[in-house]
């Protein structure tokens, strides 16, 4: 039976679905012009601030980012003279790019400039005009990265093997899966896609050997097309088995790597209340050997 496609989440539910797909606490959130390196105009978004990390989502109520920027080594943030009135224009100088961004007021100019000084210089800023209150907003946000940051530092390898190994279960519990996996068969994947086409069109799932993973996508080019990609777990990276391997450090870099490389075409497959999934028997079955490096398309 096909399912029902479902309501509009409320704000708590987008607030789940956004933490479960991008794994950082949220310091802080609102509309920013976004002008990148590849854009030929300003590009209007919903944008989070989460850890170090800039989330863009269409509009306020998405819950899968369309783009992301990791500003951790930002070099420096520059102001930038606005004729418009009432905005507030900067830039952020990192070492690949320079990222230009513009609010709606000059206020949430002043909120978005300290809280992304806060986070990349972990100080809170001198210079920026804020009220007593958003400055002791800064100030626990300031704290709690710091926190975050002490929680994801790598433990010192050690030549012990069993530490080690320890060491690898402990950053997997840090590491959740995305939303978009499921315990699903390459069958089960297949016909998720097919028969709830509004959710999404990309699932995360286990590979035949239980220890590494594929990727199942629905692409409607001329006709709907179902394609499977390996992901092979090697020590504490992840590798997408293309003609020109890609490796990363974890699996929600895999899903991000798969939506930008298709201009957000793939978008993940989430399902929200996924208990009518897997209430039929088990399919056992055995993965088709996949066309050698086949290309994102």
């Amino acid at each position: 039976m096909m399912a029902k496609k479902p309501p509009k989440p409320a704000p708590r539910r987008i607030f789940q679905e956004r933490l479960k797909m991008t794994a950082l606490p949220l310091y802080f959130e609102g509309f920013l012009l976004v002008k990148r390196s590849e854009y030929q105009e300003y590009k209007h978004y919903w944008t989070e601030l989460r850890g170090t990390t800039l989330f863009f989502y269409t509009d306020k109520k998405s819950t899968i980012y369309i783009d992301k920027l990791d500003i951790l080594d930002l070099v420096c943030l520059t102001d930038q003279i606005s004729t418009e009135k009432n905005c507030a224009k900067f830039t952020l100088v990192l070492p690949k790019e320079e990222v230009q961004l513009k609010t709606e007021n000059t206020e949430s100019g002043e909120e978005w400039r300290g809280f992304i000084l806060t986070v990349t210089e972990l100080s809170v800023p001198q210079h920026v005009s804020l009220l007593p209150g958003q400055v002791i907003r800064l100030h626990e946000v300031l704290e709690k990265e710091k926190k975050r940051r002490i929680g994801t530092e790598q433990v010192p390898i050690t030549s012990v093997e069993k530490e080690k190994e320890l060491i690898e279960d402990y950053v997997d519990v840090l590491n959740p899966r995305p939303a978009c996996f499921y315990e699903v068969s390459r069958k089960e994947a297949t016909e998720m896609l097919e028969k709830n086409p509004s959710l999404g069109n990309m699932i995360l799932r286990p590979g035949s050997d239980s220890r590494n993973y594929s990727i199942t996508v629905r692409q409607e080019i001329d006709m709907p097309r179902i394609k499977h990609y390996k992901v092979m777990s090697i020590g504490k990276n992840y590798t997408i088995e293309l003609e020109k391997p890609v490796t990363l450090p974890n699996l929600f870099s895999v899903i991000d790597y798969f939506v930008k490389e298709t201009g957000g075409n793939l978008r993940p497959f989430i399902y929200t209340t996924d208990e009518n999934f897997g209430k039929e028997p088990r399919i056992q079955y055995r993965s088709e050997k996949l066309k050698k490096n086949p290309h994102i398309m």
